[in-house]
């Protein structure tokens, strides 16, 4: 049975789950070639666990959130890197 040197831990709660889907995607090459994502939240994730990492991710220099309909946001830092 093969395991992995440093297997990854189960996330705790909603917030973690949330936390770590929203990094996947940002971290996506595709994403990171044009510094810009649109993400909602989905059914079954916690409206409240979704707004805080969304607040988390706003509180960082450089980043800029907008609001879309719904729990969209369109999240950006292009004019970050660029400056």
């Amino acid at each position: 049975m093969n395991q992995a040197p440093y297997p990854t831990p189960i996330p705790k709660n909603c917030y973690e789950l949330v936390g770590r889907r929203l990094q996947g995607i940002i971290a996506s090459p595709r994403v990171q070639r044009i510094q810009l994502v649109e993400v909602s939240r989905r059914a079954d994730e916690s409206p409240e666990a979704w707004h805080q990492v969304i607040q988390d991710i706003s509180d960082t220099a450089g980043i800029r959130i907008e609001q879309l309909d719904g729990d969209a946001v369109r999240i950006g830092w292009r004019e970050y890197c660029d400056s």
